[in-house]
């Protein structure tokens, strides 16, 4: 019975990875995300029922769109075939199943559910545009918020701590504002800012302080291969410049995710 229930677990996780995919294309676009029917990016043929089918349409296909051939990008399958494992992972450590399904971690299941939808679309967009979406943004701090409330009155968490980060997302919410007015454009910063306040909320200081030292290690690599490659070269560019062109909360959500299911695994952590 379990093993069925953790299969209906790794189905529904391939269909958000497939959502996935979607809203990390379609989000930068300004496209609608819901209501639009799925069409392939190259042809713009609309996509039919088996088509659609996360994980066997892409094998069955070979990984080749059906009306006009062009090749798939291999992160599809990759994304569905990790967001199912992820969501089996993360019932098997919350020792979720038939027996010990109750509302109480039914509704933690869910909230870490929806927090790593909102690192997974956060990265993947700063991923394939550098780019911290703002509207993704909005939608960590409201599920944030919900978790927060959550905490505090039924965990009976302590309110004190989550009363820092709210005063953390005004402060950089109102920065963020004000450069909006004097630059006419949101800043790359404050979108980080806002990643890492939502990180630590739903996987607190230790797994987001994990997660920062990747991503430093990642840009230190990231500048050290750039220089390798490009020694010989007249016009190179400097580390900040460099800098400037990594995709920071791509690295980030990495390096959080993979902390979390690692802490998880090994049951040190407490959700």
């Amino acid at each position: 019975m379990e093993i069925f229930f953790y299969i209906v677990l790794f189905i529904i996780g391939t269909l958000f990875g497939s959502f996935y995919t979607l809203a990390v294309y379609r989000i930068p676009k300004k496209q609608d995300i819901t209501h639009t029917h799925s069409y392939c990016p190259n042809c713009n043929h609309k996509l039919g029922f088996l088509d659609l089918i996360p994980i066997f349409s892409y094998i069955f296909l070979l990984g080749k769109c059906r009306y006009c051939k062009e090749k798939i990008r291999p992160r599809y399958l990759i994304l569905e075939i990790l967001s199912g494992a992820i969501f089996v992972l993360l019932a098997y450590v919350m020792k979720l199943n038939y027996n010990t399904l109750t509302i109480s971690k039914l509704i933690q299941y869910s909230f870490i559910i929806l927090y790593i939808t909102f690192i997974i679309l956060i990265s993947g967009i700063d991923k394939e545009n550098r780019k911290i979406d703002k509207y993704v943004s909005i939608y960590g701090i409201v599920i944030s918020i919900m978790y927060m409330i959550y905490l505090c009155i039924v965990e009976q968490a302590n309110i004190y701590r989550y009363v820092i980060y709210l005063i953390l997302y005004i402060i950089i919410l109102i920065l963020d504002t004000i450069t909006l007015r004097w630059r006419a454009r949101n800043t790359y910063l404050a979108g980080i800012f806002l990643m890492l306040i939502t990180m630590a909320i739903f996987t607190e200081e230790y797994v987001t302080a994990n997660a920062i030292l990747f991503t430093l290690l990642s840009i230190f690599f990231h500048i050290l291969i750039y220089k390798i490659k490009v020694q010989n070269r007249r016009q190179r560019k400097s580390d900040a410049q460099i800098a400037n062109t990594i995709s920071i909360g791509f690295y980030l959500g990495v390096g959080n995710i993979a902390m979390l299911m690692l802490v998880l695994f090994l049951g040190n952590y407490i959700i």
